[in-house]
């Protein structure tokens, strides 16, 4: 390695650290503040809480990587241009796609390192941080709920409490508002209750005490029913909660709990459904059979669009650290300040714009409008393209009056 290249990779370690570390650390803060509040006070052990919080910031590797890439070469380059020192390279004869050439070198081992981390370590940590966050949900059946403000613990159910007593279990000042009935609008008042799980977590129990239940007919709102009880019990599925935590060989389903070729494997299974449906409409069939096959190839369809998606999203993140370097480059030099303020702010319009086309993409491709594998690279093309259009740029005038 020419002592060039060493010099080059040297002004940009450190800058990729600082970033890396700083902007891990916005988004653990950033995550434990949001939940803080479902946290304090509830009883979690401070092990339990600090095994979550590193589970859940393993997602945030794969998204602070790309962007410290981001912000170290532009905060690097921008240096360079600031102290001259790209001037007298330039007069030496050594050129701006010269100089990137070790930097796209270590982004490209970055980004295998990336996509080994998405494939390996990511999967098992979701998986592992979601049968915990179960766990901790089926020791502490009110774990969901939020005082002061309403919770959608329960799909189909809005319910409010003005205090939990996380000791006793004791919930009150409750509201319950059920809207699973298209026929009638539900709402239920306690002065206090408790809550739990069946024996066999199938089940969410509610025992409410002192309340009343008023039922509106929906939707002329013509009926009405008012009903007083000492004592009222609402029992719920707990579907969100019948997941045991993993003991490494529970299966996972969810497509940020699997590796690329675990998803490549359903997305696989799904195409040969809808191939299997699409022979069977070649066959005389009857109207409702139709329409059943016709179903289940759109149902595949949506499935196969979602895991292809989440498949080809896990490599096109993990390329975005080399393909940042080729547009964080010329930024660099066009931003013409070192400072990390300046490249973080660059940075950061780039990298919102990148997401910005990373969620449109995999949104048309689950939606089945564009194919999976375009929509979900199409914000790599699109950065590939300014970057280079910006090289081919600074390579003329504005390089040359580089100062």
């Amino acid at each position: 390695m020419k002592i060039i290249d060493r010099y080059i990779l040297k002004t940009h370690i450190g800058p990729f650290l600082f970033a890396f570390i700083t902007l891990i650390f916005v988004l653990i803060l950033q995550f434990f503040t949001t939940f803080a509040d479902r946290f304090i006070g509830k009883g979690i052990g401070f092990s339990a809480m600090a095994e979550l919080i590193l589970l859940q910031s393993a997602w945030m590797v794969g998204l602070a990587a790309p962007m410290a890439a981001l912000v170290a070469v532009v905060m690097a380059f921008g240096s360079l241009t600031t102290t001259s020192e790209m001037t007298v390279f330039r007069a030496s004869g050594i050129s701006l796609y010269r100089l990137m050439i070790p930097v796209l070198c270590a982004a490209l081992l970055l980004s295998f390192l990336v996509e080994r981390f998405n494939n390996i370590v990511l999967p098992q940590a979701n998986y592992h941080a979601k049968s915990m966050m179960v766990d901790i949900a089926r020791s502490k059946p009110a774990f969901g709920l939020t005082e002061n403000a309403f919770s959608t613990l329960i799909d189909g159910y809005s319910i409010y409490v003005r205090k939990i007593d996380d000791r006793t279990k004791e919930l009150q000042g409750i509201v319950i508002y059920d809207g699973t009935r298209p026929g009638y609008s539900t709402m239920a008042t306690a002065e206090k209750g408790i809550v739990d799980f069946s024996h066999d977590y199938q089940y969410l129990v509610m025992t409410l005490y002192n309340g009343e239940i008023h039922q509106t007919g929906q939707p002329d709102h013509k009926s009405y029913r008012n009903m007083s009880f000492a004592k009222h019990r609402f029992v719920f599925e707990s579907s969100g909660f019948g997941f045991v935590r993993s003991s490494g060989k529970g299966a996972r389903t969810d497509d940020s709990e699997l590796s690329a070729n675990e998803l490549l494997g359903v997305g696989n299974e799904f195409m040969k459904r809808i191939v299997a449906s699409e022979k069977r409409i070649q066959m005389p069939l009857e109207k409702t059979e139709l329409d059943g096959e016709l179903q289940s190839i759109a149902a595949n369809k949506s499935m196969y669009n979602r895991y292809m998606a989440a498949y080809h999203k896990k490599y096109a993140l993990s390329l975005a650290c080399f393909v940042f370097v080729i547009v964080g480059a010329p930024l660099g030099v066009l931003a013409r300040r070192g400072g990390f303020g300046v490249g973080a702010a660059v940075s950061l319009v780039f990298f919102i714009f990148y997401w910005m086309l990373m969620i449109s993409g995999e949104k048309v491709a689950e939606r089945g409008v564009v194919d999976p594998m375009i929509a979900m690279w199409m914000a790599n093309v699109v950065m590939v393209g300014i970057g280079l259009g910006l090289v081919v740029t600074l390579s003329g005038a504005v390089f040359n009056t580089s100062r």
